[in-house]
């Protein structure tokens, strides 16, 4: 079938490309530029997909886009805890579901996996999170904005319209196009700039994992939500699971959320007028601090996530080939 996917060139994007293609379907990509889509799949040899270049918020290119399409797969979105681009991110998440995702109903697609995230979920008290948890009420930026975006989602199917929504957790691996959120803080832990985290913990998983599920959405017989594969971890263990991978003891502290907060809203205050991320944003204490968890009897399709040793050690050395970071940085001896 042909699909379109709209975010190819981002990180769930790309790897949800690349198994699409794999498992033989014809691949439109949706994206701003089609040099950043070679760039995104050029470690798949990059596999010839087309492209049409637009905006997920302008309903003309995404009417072009989707024209002729059997299922749409809608990646696109702004993951970030830099409250800066809180404007960009209710652009692109919410206005750009609603386009995508109401221009892909009106024309008829037979199948519409709308890309959320577990953040979509959270809200101050909620500590488990499954397929009938209500939409979020968080108000950290990025947590707000899907929300929206699922909220979108959640019309659609109440209507009957053909959409089936997933939700990645915090996804790691290898190729991130654009080093994203959570690559670039394992790149700062593995640099020394990371020696303080929230107590507290994180739904993790594999990015190939997730774009296996995407794959698996695009089935007939699927409907409702489903999670992608990972597993909580705190933030304890995942420093640890960092070290293992890397044989470097990375002296870390893990003080209480609410005792790093005041740290986070002062690095929020002062990131506009520095030249350099500073890696203590607001939202990112207050999100692992929160503790959410997936309920592990939470549909992914009897999809298993794979060891995050793994997940780890694959992407550390992604960072290490790519220079990212140094051989000694990933422990390379």
């Amino acid at each position: 079938m042909l699909v379109v996917v709209t975010g190819g060139s981002g990180f769930a994007g790309s790897h949800t490309v690349a198994e699409l293609v794999r498992a033989g379907h014809r691949v439109r990509v949706l994206a701003r530029s089609e040099s950043s889509v070679d760039t995104a799949l050029r470690p798949w040899g990059t596999p010839a997909v087309d492209v049409a270049v637009g905006d997920v918020t302008d309903e003309r290119s995404v009417t072009s886009a989707v024209r002729g399409a059997d299922a749409v797969v809608h990646c696109a979105a702004v993951y970030s805890f830099d409250r800066r681009r809180r404007a960009e991110m209710l652009r692109t998440n919410v206005r750009g579901t609603e386009v995508v995702l109401g221009t892909a109903c009106r024309l008829g697609v037979g199948r519409v996996v709308h890309v959320s995230s577990v953040a979509a979920l959270f809200g101050p008290g909620v500590r488990v999170i499954r397929e009938s948890s209500p939409v979020g009420t968080g108000r950290e930026p990025y947590a707000a904005t899907k929300a929206g975006s699922e909220a979108v989602a959640r019309r659609h199917q109440e209507r009957g319209d053909p959409v089936v929504i997933s939700y990645p957790p915090v996804l790691l691996g290898p190729h991130d196009p654009k080093l994203g959120d959570q690559t670039s803080r394992l790149r700062d832990l593995l640099r020394g700039l990371m020696p303080l985290w929230p107590a507290g913990g994180l739904q993790l998983g594999d990015v190939r994992d997730t774009a296996a599920l995407h794959a698996a959405l695009l089935a007939p017989d699927v409907t409702g939500r489903h999670f992608g594969p990972g597993r909580y971890l705190t933030t304890a263990e995942y420093v640890r699971a960092v070290r293992e991978a890397t044989g470097r003891a990375l002296p870390a502290l893990f003080p209480p959320a609410g005792a790093m907060s005041p740290v986070g809203r002062l690095a929020d205050l002062v990131q506009p007028r520095w030249p350099w991320h500073i890696p203590a944003e607001h939202g990112a204490i207050v999100t692992a601090g929160a503790a959410t968890r997936v309920d592990p009897a939470a549909s992914t399709l009897g999809l298993v996530p794979r060891p995050f040793a793994d997940t780890v050690a694959d992407t550390v050395r992604w960072l290490a080939g790519t220079g990212v970071v140094t051989p000694r940085q990933a422990g390379v001896r």
